[in-house]
C-alpha cells in the first residue's frame, strides 16, 4: 500500500525480546501454540478462497480478460490535455448561458425604453401565488387567472408551464403599487425571449428578472406557495446574484449608535438595519462594524483596524454579536468615523480589501456634534468614501444633520421609522452603489459561488442541488434620467453544477479520479469531498458554511496551499501529492498519489481541477470489438449501465427522458434513434466490456442450478462492474431473501458507479494486491435498520498488463450471510479430541469454543467480522479489548493514521443567546412593542410592522429554544486505523498486573483478513479501550483570533466601477418608496393574536 511504513525485518524480534522478558511474577494463564493457530488460519483461508474464487467466478473472468490482452491497448492520459479539453467544452457551455441573459437584458432594455410610466395603468397579470386560485362564488381571484400546470423531468417534475412566466412579490410589497404595475408590464415584453432561448438552448433551466421595485418574473411559471404563517418571505433583491450583479466589489464599515437614547424598539431596528445590510454583502466583499457611545469599540475584538471578506461564516459572527449590542452612555460619532476612515484608507492604500467601493454606513437616531471636520481631513475633496445615513426612530429634529453627512459624501440618507421599512430603505445603497456602471451601461456578467436556493422553492419538492447562476444588470436607456443611473433589475439563469461536471467523463479519470471546480475567493464550486447537507434529526439541511469551503480545507494535504494559489491565480499546470483519501464515511483510508492537473475557465472566475491517480489511475484501456457481437451481449438480462454517467445524452430531447443510459445505447447502435448524441469511446469499451465479461452469465447461472442448499447455504449473489461503468450481478438465492436489499440499487451509492465515484468495493480492490480479496463489513451504526451486520461483500481487482504497463479492468466479487462466513470460521477454529499433541507447546487439543480463548476475525481496519460475542461484530476491535489493540499498534502491525475533517458539525451546549437574531422574536417584539403602545397607540396601528414575518428564517428562530443541543460546524480529528501487510504474524505476552494475557495474530491467506486469538483468563481491562472517535480541535483564544484575521490569497473580480463624473450625487434620499399595502400593516398583530 502506498505510504505504508514497513517495519525493519530486525525489529520485530526485539520488540517480542522486551515483551517476554517480564517479571516472573507475572505469569501467563494460557499458553497458545503458534503453529495451531497458523494452521487454522491457512485452513479457513483456503476454504474462503476457494468459496469466493467459485461463486464470484473471479478466476475466470480474469482469465477472459488475459485472453484478449493481445488485443487491447492501454494508453497513458495526459491529464494537461484532458484538464484543457474540459475546461474549452465548460467554457462553450457557460458561454450559451450568458448569450440567453445578454438577450434578456437587450429585451427588458428595449421594453423600457418604448415604454412610459402610467401612474393609473390598470392592468392584470399571473400572480404566483393567486394563479389557479378561486373565491365561494368558483370565480378565479383577482390576479389569479387559470394558470396551466404540468409535471416537467427537466424541472424536477415540479409544476410549471412552459409558455409563460409568472410574478411573485415578498408579502411586504404591495401587488397593485404603480410602479409595481408599470415593471410587471413592461417586463411582460420577457416572456417570448423566455421561450426562444428554451428552444434554442434546452439544457437551460430557470430564467428570470429580478426588479428593484421587489417583484419578481421566473420562467417557466410556478405556484407559489407562502410558508406556515401565510407569509412570502423571498425577496429577490436580497439574492447574491442580484446583488453582485449590481454593485461592484465593496468595502463597508458599519458605525452603530448604541447610546442610552437608542434603547427599546429602536435598538431592535438598529440592529435588524445591520442584519440586513449584512445579508446584501458577499465573498468579494469586505466589512466591519463598529458601536459607539461614550467611547468606540469594534464589535468583534479580534478584528480591531481592519476589514474581513463578507463571507457567511463572518456574517453568521457578526450577525451573534449585534444580537448581543446594548444601549447604554452618550453617542459621539466623529470617533466612530475617525477609526472608520483610518481602516479604509489603511486598507486602500496597502491594496487589500475590495479595492473598488468603499463606503461607511452610520446608524444612529441623531447626530449633534460638529463632524464636518472629520469629514474635511479624511474625505474630501475627492471623496473616495460614500456615507450612507439611517436615521432609526419617528424623531425629525436631526434629519437635517444626518441627511447633510450623506448628500456631502456621495451617499444617500433614509429614515426608518418601524421595522417594516429596513428592507425597503436599505436597498436604497446599492442602487447609489450601481449608478456608475449604469451610466456607463457596462453589463458586466457576473458568477456567483456555489448556493442552494431552498427558498426559492421551499414549499415545493425541489431537491436541494447546488447550482450558480449567471447574471447581468438591466439598466434605464432613456436620456432624461441618465444622471440618475437608473437600475431597472437583474437578469439571471441557474446552471446546476452537476451539468457542468457532465463535462468531465468518470470513465477518464480512472478508478481514484475526479474533477473539481473553484471560485476566484478559492471556496470550492463542486468536489466529489464537499458535504453540505448535515443531518438534523430525520432532516437533512444545508450546513450554515456550506457554500464558503475553503479548497485547503477538502484538499488538506496542500499544506503549502501552492495548489490553491495556482488555481486562484487562473494558472494551468500540474502538481502531485502523497494523499489520504478518507472512504466508508471515514472508517476506512486509502494511500495515493495523486497528480492534479488545473486550468482556469475562460469568461468566468472558476477554474477546473482534475486528479488523476498514480499508476493504473492513469492509464485507460482500448478494446474493440464489432457492434454485431457487442450488441448481442448488451442484451442480456443481468447487464446494466452505470445511469449517472452519459453515454448519450438523454436529457435534452423529451421524447428521450424516459429511457435509460442502457436503452439510450441500444437503440444508438440499432439506429433506432438516429438524433442520439452519444460518446463512442465509451461507447466502443461497454461493447468491449459487454463481449468479454458475458461468459460470466452462463457461468453464474449453472453454479446457481447446482448449488446444495445444505452446505453453500448463505451465498445471495454474485456481480461484477468494469472500468466502462458497466454491472452484471447474478442471484444465488431468490430476490426475496436477499438481506440486504438496497445493494447495488440507487439507495446504496457507495456500492454502484455515480458521477462522482466508482463503487466502494471496486475502489477498494484496486489498491488491494491482485488475485486477493477484500472483505468488507458495515459497521455496527451503518447497518440497515440499525441491527447487527448481516452480510460481507467480498471484491477482487482484474487486472491487465500491455507493454508493462499495468491496468485495472474490472473488479468481481461476491455477497455472502455473515451467519455462513461465522460457520466457517468456527469450523475451522478447532482440534479434534484425537489430535497428537506430542511436541505441542501450549495446551493441546485446541478449540475457539473453549472459555479460556477468545477468537476474532478482523479486518485490516481493526473492525471485527466474526466474534464469540454476536454484538461486537462491526465494532472497532480497539474497542472490544484495548490492551490487544495498543500492544499490535506498539509492535507495528497497525498503525494509527490521523485524519481531519474540516467540515464537520460539532454539539454546542445550549445558552441563552442564539446565534439568530431572538430580539427579532415574535416575543420579543411584542413586548416591544406593547411599550411602544402606551405611548402612541394611533401611529402604532398605521406604522408598526415586525420584519420576523417579512423573514421566516427569525420566526423559526422562536422555536430554537426548545433544542437543548444545536450544531454548528466544526473541525474535527480522528484516527484510522490500517494493518502493516508486511507483518503475517506475530504474537506477545501483555503485563496486567499479577497475571500475563497472551494473543496470536495471524494473516489470513489472500484476503485482508487477520485471526486474532487471546487467552481470556487474565483480567487486562486497566488497559484503557482504543476508540476512533472523533474529537473537535479546539484552537486557544490567540490562535483563534489569528484565524480569524488571516487573509488568503483570492483573486478580484476583473471590473470595478466606483464613480461616474455624470453621476448625480444630489439624488441623495430623503424621499417615499415603494408602498406597503394597508392590511399588511396590521398582519403581525393579527398573526401574534391567533
Amino acid at each position: 500500500m502506498a505510504g505504508a511504513r514497513r517495519m525493519r525485518p530486525w525489529a520485530v524480534p526485539w520488540m517480542m525480546l522486551g515483551l517476554l522478558c517480564l517479571p516472573p511474577c507475572a505469569r501467563a494463564q494460557t499458553k497458545i501454540p503458534l503453529e495451531t493457530v497458523k494452521s487454522w488460519a491457512d485452513a479457513f483461508g483456503g476454504e474462503l478462497y476457494s468459496i469466493v474464487t467459485k461463486y464470484s467466478g473471479s478466476l475466470l473472468l480474469q482469465k477472459k480478460y488475459k485472453d484478449v490482452e493481445p488485443t487491447l491497448k492501454i494508453k497513458e492520459v495526459d491529464g494537461l490535455e484532458l484538464v484543457k479539453k474540459f475546461s474549452e467544452q465548460m467554457e462553450s457551455m457557460l458561454r450559451r448561458k450568458v448569450e440567453a441573459v445578454e438577450r434578456l437584458v437587450e429585451a427588458a432594455e428595449d421594453a423600457d425604453l418604448n415604454h412610459e410610466y402610467n401612474s393609473s395603468l390598470e392592468f392584470d397579470y399571473y400572480n404566483s401565488l393567486l394563479i389557479n386560485e378561486k373565491d365561494e362564488n368558483d370565480n378565479y381571484v383577482e390576479l389569479g387567472d387559470e394558470f396551466i400546470l404540468e409535471p416537467n423531468e427537466h424541472f424536477n417534475n415540479l409544476l410549471v408551464n412552459t409558455t409563460y412566466s409568472d410574478i411573485q412579490l415578498p408579502t411586504n410589497v404591495y401587488n397593485k403599487d404603480p410602479a409595481i404595475l408599470n415593471g410587471v408590464y413592461m417586463s411582460e415584453a420577457l416572456n417570448p425571449v423566455f421561450v426562444d432561448n428554451f428552444e434554442r438552448d434546452p439544457t437551460l433551466t430557470w430564467q428570470y428578472f429580478g426588479s428593484s421595485t421587489g417583484f419578481f418574473r421566473l420562467y417557466p411559471g410556478i405556484k407559489w406557495l407562502p410558508d406556515e404563517n401565510g407569509v412570502i418571505s423571498f425577496d429577490c433583491r436580497n439574492r447574491g446574484w442580484y446583488i453582485q450583479a449590481a454593485t461592484s466589489p465593496k468595502d463597508i464599515v458599519i458605525i452603530v449608535d448604541v447610546s442610552g437614547s437608542m434603547k427599546g424598539l429602536r435598538m431592535t431596528i438598529a440592529k435588524h438595519t445591520i442584519i440586513t445590510i449584512l445579508d446584501t454583502l458577499g465573498e468579494n466583499d469586505f466589512v466591519n462594524i463598529i458601536a459607539y457611545n461614550d467611547y468606540v469599540h469594534f464589535i468583534e475584538p479580534c478584528f480591531k483596524g481592519i476589514l474581513v471578506q463578507a463571507d457567511r461564516d463572518n456574517r453568521e459572527h457578526f450577525k451573534q454579536l449585534v444580537d448581543e449590542l446594548q444601549a447604554k452612555g452618550v453617542g459621539t460619532v466623529s470617533k466612530a468615523l475617525t477609526e472608520s476612515f483610518k481602516i479604509l484608507r489603511e486598507f486602500r492604500d496597502a491594496g487589500q480589501g475590495g479595492l473598488c467601493n468603499q463606503a461607511i454606513m452610520l446608524i444612529t437616531d441623531g447626530a449633534v456634534e460638529d463632524y464636518e471636520a472629520v469629514f474635511e481631513k479624511y474625505n474630501w475633496p475627492d471623496r473616495k468614501v460614500r456615507v450612507f445615513t439611517y436615521l432609526i426612530g419617528r424623531e425629525v429634529t436631526f434629519a437635517p444633520n444626518v441627511k447633510w453627512i450623506a448628500c456631502n459624501n456621495k451617499g444617500y440618507y433614509t429614515q426608518i421609522s418601524t421595522l417594516a421599512d429596513v428592507q425597503e430603505n436599505v436597498m436604497e445603497y446599492l442602487h447609489v452603489l450601481s449608478r456608475p456602471m449604469v451610466i456607463n451601461h457596462d453589463h458586466d456578467i457576473i458568477w456567483t459561488e456555489a448556493y442552494m436556493d431552498s427558498a426559492l422553492f421551499a414549499s415545493q419538492a425541489q431537491s436541494l442541488l447546488l447550482m450558480t447562476t449567471v447574471a447581468m444588470p438591466v439598466f434605464s436607456k432613456k436620456n432624461e434620467t441618465r444622471s440618475h443611473g437608473i437600475l431597472l433589475g437583474v437578469v439571471g439563469s441557474d446552471v446546476p453544477l452537476r451539468e457542468l461536471l457532465k463535462l468531465a467523463p468518470r470513465y477518464k479519470l480512472g478508478v481514484h479520479g475526479y474533477a473539481f471546480l473553484n471560485t476566484n475567493n478559492g471556496y470550492i464550486l463542486s468536489h466529489p469531498d464537499l458535504r453540505p447537507l448535515y443531518k438534523e434529526g430525520k432532516k437533512l439541511k444545508p450546513k450554515p458554511n456550506y457554500n464558503s469551503v475553503d479548497l485547503s480545507e477538502v484538499e488538506w494535504e496542500d499544506q503549502d496551499e501552492i495548489l490553491r494559489s495556482a488555481m486562484i491565480n487562473g494558472e494551468t499546470g500540474y502538481l502531485s501529492m502523497d494523499v489520504k483519501v478518507p472512504v466508508d464515511k471515514g472508517k476506512r483510508v486509502l494511500f495515493l498519489t495523486n497528480d492534479y492537473f488545473f486550468t482556469d475557465i475562460s469568461g468566468t472566475p472558476f477554474s477546473l481541477g482534475v486528479v488523476l491517480s498514480r499508476g493504473h489511475g492513469e492509464y485507460i484501456l482500448l478494446g474493440n470489438t464489432s457492434v454485431e457481437e457487442g450488441l448481442h451481449d448488451l442484451l442480456q438480462p443481468d447487464l446494466s449501465l452505470a445511469n449517472e454517467w452519459i453515454y448519450c445524452i438523454t436529457d435534452i430531447d423529451p421524447d428521450h427522458r424516459k429511457l435509460s443510459q442502457l436503452e439510450a445505447v441500444i437503440r444508438f447502435l440499432t439506429g433506432e434513434e438516429p438524433d442520439l448524441e452519444c460518446d463512442e469511446e465509451l461507447v466502443q469499451e461497454v461493447l468491449f466490456d459487454a463481449v468479454v465479461t458475458a461468459p460470466m452469465e452462463a457461468y453464474w447461472t449453472t453454479l446457481a442450478l447446482n448449488m446444495s442448499l445444505d452446505t453453500e447455504a448463505g451465498i445471495e449473489m454474485a456481480f461484477l462492474g468494469t472500468r466502462a461503468g458497466l454491472m452484471r450481478s447474478a442471484l444465488y438465492v431468490g430476490s426475496e431473501k436477499i438481506s440486504n436489499k438496497k445493494f447495488l440499487t440507487q439507495k446504496d451509492k457507495e456500492s454502484i458507479f455515480t458521477m462522482d465515484h466508482f463503487p466502494l468495493w471496486y475502489r477498494r480492490a484496486a489498491e488491494h494486491p491482485p488475485g486477493s480479496f477484500i472483505y468488507s463489513i458495515v459497521s455496527e451504526d451503518d447497518s440497515e435498520g440499525g441491527g447487527l451486520p448481516k452480510v460481507v461483500t467480498v471484491s477482487t481487482a482484474v487486472s491487465v498488463s500491455v507493454d508493462g504497463k499495468m491496468g485495472i479492468a474490472a473488479a468481481v466479487g461476491v455477497q455472502i450471510k455473515l451467519d455462513l462466513l461465522q460457520r466457517k470460521f468456527w469450523m475451522a477454529m478447532q482440534q479434534p479430541n484425537d489430535t497428537d499433541c506430542s511436541g505441542v507447546d501450549g495446551a493441546c487439543p485446541l478449540s475457539c469454543q473453549d472459555d479460556i480463548l477468545n477468537c476474532f476475525l478482523i479486518d485490516n481496519n481493526g473492525f471485527i467480522l466474526v466474534s464469540k460475542v454476536p454484538e461486537e461484530t462491526g465494532k472497532f476491535f480497539g474497542a472490544v479489548d484495548g490492551s490487544v489493540m495498543t500492544q499490535l499498534l506498539n509492535m507495528g502491525m497497525f498503525r494509527r493514521v490521523t485524519m481531519y475533517d474540516y467540515q464537520a458539525m460539532c454539539k454546542v451546549p445550549y445558552h441563552h443567546h442564539s446565534g439568530a437574531q431572538p430580539l427579532l422574536s415574535p416575543i420579543y417584539a411584542f413586548v416591544a412593542a406593547v411599550k411602544w403602545l402606551i405611548s402612541d397607540f394611533l401611529i402604532f396601528l398605521l406604522e408598526f410592522n415586525m420584519s420576523s414575518f417579512w423573514h421566516s428564517d427569525n420566526l423559526a428562530d422562536a422555536h430554537k429554544h426548545k433544542k437543548h443541543d444545536t450544531l454548528q460546524p466544526c473541525d474535527t480529528e480522528y484516527p484510522v486505523f490500517v494493518y502493516e501487510p508486511a507483518i503475517k504474524e506475530t504474537n506477545g505476552l501483555i503485563s496486567c498486573g499479577d497475571c500475563q494475557k497472551m494473543f496470536v495474530a495471524q494473516q489470513i491467506i489472500s484476503s485482508n483478513l487477520l485471526l486474532l486469538v487471546t487467552d481470556t483468563v487474565c483480567d487486562c481491562s486497566v488497559f484503557p479501550p482504543v476508540r476512533m472517535d472523533a474529537k473537535e480541535v479546539k484552537y486557544n483564544a490567540s490562535v483563534k483570533c489569528e484565524r480569524m484575521r488571516s487573509q488568503k490569497l483570492r483573486r478580484r473580480p476583473d471590473s470595478c466601477h466606483a464613480f461616474h463624473p455624470e453621476e448625480n450625487a444630489q439624488d441623495c434620499g430623503g424621499t417615499a418608496g415603494i408602498s406597503v399595502c394597508p392590511a399588511l400593516l396590521l398582519l403581525p398583530l393579527v398573526l401574534l393574536l391567533r
